[in-house]
């Protein structure tokens, strides 16, 4: 599928430039045109999907495969050790660009690192709730 509005779905059809590194049957990886890091890059389903469950199986195996393949290069190439894999999974999720990407930004050993939980207000849930949310995720799996 092709949006003419997309920016992703021009630049896998040739339609605006990019640094394309690497291309597969179902995705395309290229340097982010903003990137937050030297080396941040980007992998792109071909087929306009805005979120992860929107793939096939196929696409998904394609996609997270090329992720594998890439990720120890985008390290290696600005001497990074580590790399940060960040997907947007939906608008609410802060994806820009309603098109199934996903950031690799590496991070090199003077960096300071920065757990996940330190990018959100920290917050304690009840265990009565976090009991209910894993029954339920739990019981909607096994069906």
């Amino acid at each position: 599928m092709y949006m003419d509005s997309c920016i992703f779905c021009k630049i896998i059809h040739g339609k605006i430039d990019s640094r394309k590194i690497y291309e597969t049957a179902h995705s395309m990886v290229i340097l982010d045109a903003f990137p937050l890091k030297e080396g941040h890059t980007l992998i792109i389903s071909k087929n306009h999907k805005s979120k992860i469950q929107e793939l096939s199986i196929e696409e998904n195996k394609d996609i997270f495969s090329t992720l594998h393949f890439i990720v120890d290069s985008v390290e290696k190439i600005v001497e990074g050790n580590s790399t940060l894999v960040a997907v947007h999974n939906g608008e609410n999720a802060g994806q820009e660009i309603p098109h199934l990407h996903i950031h690799i930004i590496p991070v090199k050993k003077t960096e300071k690192q920065a757990a996940i939980h330190s990018m959100f207000t920290k917050k304690k849930f009840p265990d009565d709730k976090l009991d209910i949310i894993w029954k339920n995720l739990t019981n909607k799996l096994q069906k």
